[in-house]
């Protein structure tokens, strides 16, 4: 790897890093309405029908993980809407890891109700690592297919993952997967080969009607390897943004935070009729 992509990487974890634990969701929180997502006066357009709903990450929060994006989309005249799930009792702003099927719960009372205030018939999902993945046991096993168009995952863990080997390492470790699964279960579902993964996955990726689109980044150092996130079925779009630009370095975290490459693509399948190439010059548009 070139000596500045080893710079930058680390500095995109840090930056991260310090958005979450800076406790800036409860600052945040406010000016989510004022920048024109989680309107819920907001009724969509002809061009725009339907509404879309954003799910954050792992250690995510409905503000922060969606900073860059949700403006973009509403700038673009979409109806947008952010949830809040999987809390951790006595966990403020650090979301996202409770269990997945009951985060899934709550993803399908939140899609009834944006529904319900904007009178749409069928919503698109867009969400961020877990929040790629977590959407789709809604679809499969929470009757979500028939109220979603699309489901499009920024670095989706789709397949689980090994954390670039890490969770490999805890069998020679006794007790350290009981500590993971009683303290948060929503780590333990998301480590390749457990028993919610292994559910998700069974007698197929996909289900029939909504579509698919996954986002990948080569240099994501969480969903690893990052080729897992991908999904099979003749209703699934896999891309890599490398395969976009070569010049993008964005990995795990600054792919749904900061990558307007990764944006434009997301875009893209949110109005196929109007896709446009997601190129390098895609950072500009």
């Amino acid at each position: 790897m070139l000596p500045w992509r080893r710079l930058l990487r680390p500095l995109a974890v840090l930056s991260l890093a310090a958005a979450l634990v800076v406790p800036t969701g409860a600052a945040h929180a406010a000016s989510a309405p004022s920048s024109g997502w989680n309107n819920w006066s907001c009724k969509p357009s002809a061009a725009h029908p339907r509404p879309v709903v954003l799910v954050h990450g792992t250690l995510g929060n409905s503000v922060d993980n969606w900073l860059g994006f949700a403006p973009y989309l509403v700038h673009r005249g979409y109806c947008v809407y952010s949830l809040d799930y999987g809390q951790l009792p006595g966990v403020p702003l650090f979301h996202g890891l409770g269990p997945i099927d009951k985060s899934a719960g709550q993803l399908d009372v939140f899609v009834d109700k944006v529904l319900a205030s904007t009178g749409a018939a069928k919503t698109d999902i867009v969400g961020h690592s877990q929040g790629g993945m977590m959407p789709n046991y809604y679809l499969k096993f929470l009757g979500g297919a028939p109220k979603v168009n699309a489901l499009i995952g920024f670095a989706p863990d789709n397949h689980g993952t090994t954390l670039s080997g890490l969770t490999q390492l805890l069998p020679y470790f006794p007790g350290a997967e009981d500590l993971i699964s009683a303290s948060t279960p929503g780590l333990a579902d998301q480590i390749a080969g457990s028993a919610f993964v292994t559910k998700l996955n069974a007698g197929g990726d996909t289900v029939p009607g909504v579509k698919y689109t996954v986002i990948a980044t080569r240099y994501d150092e969480v969903v690893t390897p990052y080729r897992s996130a991908f999904l099979s079925g003749s209703n699934v779009h896999n891309v890599v943004l490398q395969d976009l630009c070569a010049l993008d370095i964005s990995e795990h975290v600054t792919i749904a935070l900061t990558d307007r490459i990764a944006w434009h693509e997301a875009l893209n399948a949110l109005d196929p009729a109007h896709a446009e190439r997601t190129t390098c010059a895609s950072v500009f548009s």
